[in-house]
């Protein structure tokens, strides 16, 4: 899968799916493409080394899928306890997309919980709404 395949299948996802650049001001940041959702980093590469894309994993799953396949590895730059590196251009289509849309549901799970997210338009990202309670002066 080339680097604009990727991108593609990453914003694909979900409405809540946004991409940036946040280490544009970093030396050797600027040209890593993050996405998010709900406001929390699922994937990420450089688009200028497009070797490895760092992504979100359950930590019992690691080692096994590490050992299973050789184009996974540890990640850019996260730690190796919670992420995954993956070689876009030894991994199968297949592997790449079911392991990334398993790194978007992570980190939507674990933002969605206990509280409805709704859409933030402004921002493109989920934002937390907690439904007020009613007080007893306004019960019938």
């Amino acid at each position: 899968m080339n680097i604009e395949e990727y991108r593609e299948f990453c914003l694909s996802l979900g409405d809540g799916v946004e991409e940036r650049f946040p280490f544009a001001k970093f030396k050797n940041g600027e040209g890593v493409l993050v996405f998010y959702v709900c406001g929390h980093m699922f994937s990420y590469f450089d688009c200028d080394d497009f070797r490895v894309i760092s992504l979100k994993c359950q930590p019992e799953r690691i080692e096994e899928l590490k050992a299973e396949h050789d184009c996974i590895g540890n990640p850019f730059n996260e730690s190796p306890k919670h992420w995954i590196g993956i070689d876009p251009h030894r991994a199968s289509d297949r592997l790449l997309t079911d392991l990334t849309r398993n790194s978007f549901e992570i980190v939507k799970a674990k933002y969605t919980k206990k509280v409805t997210l709704q859409p933030n338009p402004k921002r493109n990202t989920c934002s937390r709404f907690v439904p007020r309670r009613m007080s007893r002066s306004s019960k019938a």
